[in-house]
Order: structure tokens, then C-alpha cells, then sequence
């Protein structure tokens, strides 16, 4: 039990957002301005982690959430459109730039599959934004070793077998169940392939 909670916090959604990023930077095979890549890192850093831990401790404090993980689905409502709306303000963001398009892609991603799981809320249904996010990340960097034709198997099958960690994390603590888990990590690989495939039409 102690070791699900630990992967439960150490992979939170809201770092998944830091580490594409990070992925970024770290294998693309063209040249970066380095003090460009600092600003934009930083930029991200304070906007998509230091910023909405801020907004998550206020709301806890103020007791409109129970606690980090969001459980019931009033809990979700709010701080899923703040997700939402960074998501894409981000993106948008790094899109104007023109050096990072496909980083732009990843938020935009992301910024869909909130999209799609605050729609479910209504509907009294939620997905796993644990598997969520960390298939988000997996979908991005199909994409992204498909564009610069890079050679990532060896990080895709250490990300696949950490999904599966964490979907067993998840489960573990009953935070979900079995089809929550699957959806949420389906929804975030297609939504970052869906908006790849938009982008290249």
C-alpha cells in the first residue's frame, strides 16, 4: 500500500507535463538556442507545476478538495477547467514561438484530453488522469521519434511497463477501477495522436 501511494505522488499528473518538456529538449536532434530553451522550461515549469500546486494547496486549505488526487467527481470539476485552460494557453504559447511546434502539440494534447474527461464528469464518469497523463506522454513521443525519425524503443517499453506500475498504483488504492484505468491511459495517447494528425493534414 505504501508503495502505491509513493508512485501515485511521485507520478501525479501534474509532472508529466515538466517531464515531455524535458523529453523535449533532451532528444530532439536539431540545435536550441540554449537561453531560449531555459526561458521556455522555466516558463513551463512556474505555469504548469509551481502555479497550479499553489492553486491545488489553497483549494485543500480552503476545503474545496479533499485531497491532491481529486477523487469524487465534484472535486474534478474546477481544477480540470484550470488544466484545461493552462494546457492551452501553454500551447499556444510555445506555438507563437515557432522554434517548438511539436511541444506546443504536446499541450494541445493535453489540453484535449481534459477536455474529454471534464465532458465525462456530467455524466457521472471519470478516467484515470494517472494513465491519462503518462499516456500523454507516450503518445507524444510517438509522434515526435515518427517526425525527427528517432529511434525510442527502448524508452517506450520503460514507459510501458511504468504505465502498467501505475495503473496497478492506482487500482491498488481503489481510487479506480479496472476500465477508468484503461480509458484514461487510451484517452491520452489518442488525443496527442489527434491533434498530431490535425496538425500535419
Amino acid at each position: 500500500m505504501k508503495f502505491a501511494k509513493f508512485i501515485s505522488y511521485f507520478f501525479h499528473p501534474i509532472n508529466f507535463s515538466i517531464i515531455g518538456a524535458l523529453s523535449y529538449f533532451l532528444f530532439i536532434p536539431k540545435y536550441i538556442y540554449k537561453p531560449l530553451e531555459h526561458t521556455i522550461l522555466i516558463v513551463l515549469f512556474l505555469g504548469t507545476y509551481l502555479f497550479p500546486i499553489l492553486l491545488l494547496f489553497l483549494m485543500r486549505r480552503f476545503g474545496l478538495i479533499q485531497s491532491y488526487h481529486m477523487k469524487t467527481i465534484e472535486e474534478r470539476k474546477f481544477p480540470t477547467l484550470l488544466f484545461i485552460s493552462i494546457s492551452f494557453f501553454m500551447g499556444y504559447w510555445l506555438y507563437k514561438t515557432t522554434v517548438v511546434n511539436l511541444l506546443a502539440l504536446f499541450y494541445f494534447g493535453y489540453g484535449v484530453c481534459l477536455i474529454g474527461s471534464y465532458i465525462l464528469l456530467y455524466f457521472n464518469r471519470k478516467i484515470s488522469l494517472h494513465t491519462a497523463a503518462i499516456g500523454g506522454l507516450i503518445g507524444f513521443l510517438i509522434y515526435f521519434s515518427y517526425q525527427f525519425e528517432i529511434n525510442l524503443i527502448v524508452l517506450f517499453i520503460i514507459l510501458f511497463v511504468l504505465s502498467g506500475i501505475i495503473a496497478s498504483a492506482r487500482l491498488k488504492l481503489n481510487a479506480h477501477i479496472l476500465s477508468e484505468v484503461f480509458w484514461g491511459f487510451f484517452s491520452g495517447i489518442l488525443s496527442q495522436l489527434i491533434v498530431y494528425s490535425i496538425y500535419i493534414i
